[in-house]
């Protein structure tokens, strides 16, 4: 690529922006305060406010840090450039282009950052894919997804945690809930909220028809300890049973996996990945309170709930996305008009970071509820 002064200058600018977006002064007087009230005697007395202060320490000289950065990569970029337009150097101009690539990316991951508003944005998430409308064609379908997530956390380097796969009888799953563990994971994976549509030539059809299947995504975040969600012990019934599937071929000759229902809401949650019947129930209790505070907040702002949106049946005529196999190859965003024909980086390599970013650029925008 080929790099000019003025593609200089529209960074520069591009930079301040973030940076105003980002409030860094403020956050460099965040991270003064923190450092002076972590380094008191009995700091960690309680534990807990001590680790929501280091946190919230970490995640503000990350954001100090990833603005410095840039300006350094920003003025190595205009030197370079500068210094290759005096003396002829081609190198000089090839690595000045370089680094206003990298710096392209990294404005790119800035600016997203400076977008999530609610502190819930920059935690940790719970993604839940269920099969829809398509019959066994739809559990494949689920399936597809599980797997195009996880290829999609590890590119961006998060952790996950499977807490239910079971597999479906035939083929594909019944459903799948895992955790997802890093930087700004819910802000990402809100993007994906909705109702996904497969079009293919069936796999399981003798006759090669072709087949229309939907799966949705709901993604909750994981509720920080201090965020007080009221379960009478009373309103449950819990039950165990042999765990199977994904994380369950280990532990499946004991009732190990546990289902919590949740009586007054018939909200119902699964945990079969850990070996320990009580590791299980641990964790479906946070994923019940995560799916109760939601619920909590429809009814607090009399509104359809803002973070798993308008809930539509899981088929025709309220999908977010399209993947299109057959006649042709397209991936889709609904929403956003962001699309690829390169199919297979999107399901097999989980290249979904252009949908995501195009998602909440447009949500920003306006296009779409916040």
């Amino acid at each position: 690529m080929d790099v000019s002064k003025a593609d200089i200058e529209a960074l520069a600018r591009r930079l301040d922006e973030v940076e105003s977006y980002l409030h860094i002064d403020e956050r460099r007087r965040v991270v003064a305060e923190l450092e002076e009230r972590s380094a008191r005697p009995g700091f960690w007395d309680d534990a807990d406010a001590a680790s929501r202060s280091m946190t919230e320490l970490t995640r503000a000289k990350e954001d100090v840090q990833g603005i410095e950065d840039a300006r350094t990569r920003l003025g190595d970029a205009s030197a370079a450039l500068e210094l290759g337009l005096e003396t002829g150097d081609g190198d000089l101009l090839d690595e000045a282009a370089r680094i206003c690539g990298a710096l392209e990316d990294e404005l790119g991951e800035l600016e997203l950052s400076s977008w999530f508003a609610d502190d819930l944005d920059h935690g940790d998430a719970i993604v839940t894919v269920t099969p829809g409308q398509g019959g066994l064609e739809a559990q494949d379908w689920c399936d597809m997804l599980f797997k195009m997530y996880l290829r999609y956390c590890d590119r961006r380097g998060w952790k996950v945690t499977v807490n239910d796969a079971p597999a479906a009888e035939a083929i594909g799953i019944d459903r799948a809930t895992f955790t997802v563990s890093g930087k700004n994971a819910y802000g990402m994976l809100r993007a994906e909220q909705g109702v996904h549509r497969l079009v293919r030539i069936s796999p399981t059809d003798d006759k090669k028809r072709r087949q229309t299947t939907f799966a949705g995504v709901e993604v909750l975040p994981v509720l920080p300890d201090d965020v007080e969600v009221d379960i009478d012990p009373g309103d449950l019934r819990i039950d165990v049973y042999h765990a199977s599937g994904h994380g369950g071929q280990g532990v499946n000759t004991t009732d190990s996996a546990v289902r919590i229902t949740h009586l007054p809401t018939g909200t119902v949650v699964t945990c079969q990945n850990e070996r320990s019947q009580i590791q299980n129930k641990a964790i479906a209790m946070g994923i019940l309170r995560s799916r109760l505070y939601e619920l909590e907040l429809a009814k607090r702002e009399a509104e359809i709930d803002e973070l798993r949106g308008p809930k539509h049946e899981i088929g025709f005529g309220n999908q977010i996305r399209s993947y299109v196999l057959y006649p042709y190859q397209l991936v889709k965003d609904l929403r956003t008009g962001v699309e690829t024909g390169n199919v297979e980086s999107v399901l097999d390599d989980g290249d979904l970071d252009k949908f995501i970013v195009g998602y909440h650029r447009w949500a920003v925008g306006g296009g779409g509820r916040r």
